[in-house]
């Protein structure tokens, strides 16, 4: 099963953008800074995070097309 790479990706960057736009308030910047670079966090975290879920699609995907040989190929040698 192939995991869905934009509802995650989306979670993450919102999350990333209300945890640094906090980080940025307690800290101190004036808000207009803090936005931005909240802003500019989440793009990147939905980047990553995209990118981490394709990397895992295709690597489950290679997983399962090798069961499926191999139980292909065992059910070959018993005939």
């Amino acid at each position: 099963m192939v995991l869905q790479a934009r509802p995650i990706a989306f979670t993450a960057a919102v999350i990333t953008f209300f945890v640094l736009g906090i980080v940025g308030s307690i800290v101190g910047l004036p808000p207009c800074t803090c936005s931005k670079r909240a802003l500019l966090g989440a793009l990147a975290a939905y980047a990553a995070a995209a990118v981490a879920i394709r990397v895992v699609n295709a690597i489950l995907t290679q997983a399962m097309i090798a069961s499926q040989t191999s139980k292909d190929h065992a059910g070959d040698s018993k005939n």
